[in-house]
């Protein structure tokens, strides 16, 4: 199997795209993000989930709503204040668990360029 290049999200013409739809948060991770008082941003959908280390996550967006992080020059709100406490699951964009996500190919300009050039070959 052919081992992909990394991606470098800085070469993205609109890195706002992978916010299209905003991130699972743990809650705990949710508390100190809203501890910064960062205006506009807030979360959403407290759902029960194991595979989070609290046990509950939440919704950066509302269904299938931008994140509420995104600043309006495209950036991530948080990002700019800490970005310590940038969510994981942000941080690792596009990858999951060290493998191109699923939905990396909709959310990913990058990944869905190298897809279209895969295809082409």
């Amino acid at each position: 199997m052919k081992r992909q290049k990394k991606i470098e999200c800085r070469e993205c013409r609109d890195q706002r795209e992978c916010c299209r739809l905003g991130a699972w948060v743990d809650l705990d991770e949710a508390k100190k993000i809203l501890d910064l008082g960062i205006k506009g941003g807030d979360f959403f959908h407290l759902e029960k989930d194991d595979d989070y280390p609290s046990g509950y996550r939440v919704g950066t967006s509302v269904e299938d709503e931008q994140c509420s992080f995104v600043t309006r020059d495209g950036l991530c709100a948080i990002h700019k204040i800490d970005y310590g406490l940038k969510p994981t699951h942000c941080k690792e964009f596009p990858y999951e668990n060290g493998r191109l996500s699923p939905i990396a190919k909709y959310l990913c300009l990058i990944a869905r360029d190298r897809g279209k050039k895969a295809k082409k070959r």
